[in-house]
């Protein structure tokens, strides 16, 4: 009897042992890649910790085990180990070794996060939207009505749509304006501008770009991208002058524009050149969509993500976890960006260098910071206006989406890194 009991309290004790901790890996064995940043936040909002394995079988998240935990795992469908303490202790040991590109950073608290979108439907959709909505992260939507009401500060992260900062309505004029979504879009941002006390939209969206500059100068942190990251640098190196043309604000734009943009006021961008013709889809030469389309097509279009050392540079390198370092290139409104008009400071995370165009760029703005990534959605090559939503089932490993996701969680992290 007393055998059968000790028997009984060591297998017991053996198991209990071999499942301390709740490793889920983010390299090729992963069943779905983006499940497990949402897994990942559900834990977070548990008021739980979670480890971020920086360049451990691609950027693994380590936990400390829960039947609860282990239960979202089987529900989201995603690869997970039970392993033992000293098996934990091993890995995090092993991360340690100095010659070892390889760090852990601590997530502590889930992130509130806000999409400025707007309310009236648009043919369009919008890849950070629908990843957060994939992976289960809860967002709320916000627009011009809230941020100039001051909703910001309530935030840890904010994500900008595909939104025209200028005031041209995305230079859709010259294909569109006969279309109904056009007209409709015009009429809502025209009454909102008079909503607020601005006589024109190109003013409103000024005042909201200062508004999401003070929220990243405070400490807030900002993802755009596609048409976002380029024509919010364009607003606010234009304050104060006219660069719209009659058919957006009803006025020529000023003839001088482009003498008196004022680029100390942009976040990544320099010395670019504002395209002043309306019936020419770009804004500004950011954009180097037009000129690439004779070097590249969906066949050979791709960039690379940097590699960064874990222990010093633990910033870039968290958001460059990934199962590849090539990552599939993806066109939009802003299909990558030119190379020669960063600012010094700007970090360039991913390029493709054989035709001298960056494509993901971070930086910092006072005590918060801020990442680009150009081009629309990272699962439809060349996404037209009006086509179907990317069903992300079929994509629960995409490389280009996971750079979004790490956006997601590094509001999350520690900034005093520490070693379990």
């Amino acid at each position: 009897m007393k055998k059968t009991l000790f028997l009984i309290i060591t297998l017991l004790f053996s198991t209990y042992a071999f499942s301390l901790h709740i490793l889920i890996p983010m390299d090729e064995t992963q069943k779905n890649h983006l499940k497990a940043y949402g897994v990942a936040y559900w834990v977070l909002a548990q008021d739980a910790e979670v480890s971020w394995l920086l360049n451990y079988r691609g950027g693994a998240f380590l936990i400390k085990h829960d039947d609860k935990i282990e239960r979202q795992c089987k529900l989201r469908g995603v690869t997970y180990n039970n392993i033992a303490d000293v098996q934990a202790g091993q890995i995090v040991s092993e991360i340690a070794e100095p010659e070892v590109n390889m760090d852990v950073v601590k997530l502590q608290k889930a992130p509130k996060i806000a999409v400025y979108s707007p309310k009236n439907k648009l043919p369009w959709d919008d890849a950070v939207t629908l990843v957060l909505t994939y992976a289960e992260i809860p967002y709320d939507v916000i627009y011009d009505d809230e941020i100039l009401k001051g909703v910001l500060p309530i935030y840890d992260w904010l994500h900008l749509h595909h939104e025209d900062f200028t005031g041209q309505y995305g230079k859709f004029w010259a294909n569109y304006r006969n279309q109904t979504w056009y007209m409709e879009d015009v009429r809502a941002n025209e009454e909102m501008a008079l909503k607020h006390g601005f006589k024109k939209v190109s003013q409103l969206k000024l005042a909201v770009a200062k508004k999401i500059k003070e929220f990243v100068a405070g400490g807030g942190f900002m993802f755009a991208m596609c048409s976002a990251p380029d024509s919010f640098d364009i607003a606010l190196a234009a304050e104060g002058t006219d660069i719209c043309d009659v058919m957006f604000d009803g006025d020529a734009m000023d003839p001088n524009a482009q003498q008196k943009l004022d680029y100390s006021k942009c976040f990544a961008f320099r010395n670019f050149t504002i395209e002043t013709n309306p019936y020419k889809y770009e804004k500004s030469n950011i954009d180097v969509t037009p000129q690439r389309a004779r070097l590249v097509n969906e066949k050979n279009d791709l960039f690379v993500l940097f590699d960064f050392s874990a222990k010093w540079d633990w910033i870039p390198t968290m958001l460059t976890q990934n199962h590849t370092k090539i990552i599939k290139g993806f066109m939009g409104q802003s299909t990558a960006f030119n190379k020669s008009l960063l600012k010094p400071n700007v970090i360039v995370l991913g390029e493709n260098k054989s035709i001298d165009e960056v494509r993901y760029i971070h930086g910092t703005l006072a005590k918060g910071t801020w990442t680009f990534l150009s081009g629309h959605d990272p699962e439809d090559y060349q996404h037209y206006v009006g086509d179907p939503v990317t069903d992300l089932s079929l994509f629960p490993n995409s490389a280009g989406y996971r750079l979004i996701l790490n956006n997601i969680l590094f509001p999350a992290a520690k900034k005093e890194k520490q070693k379990t």
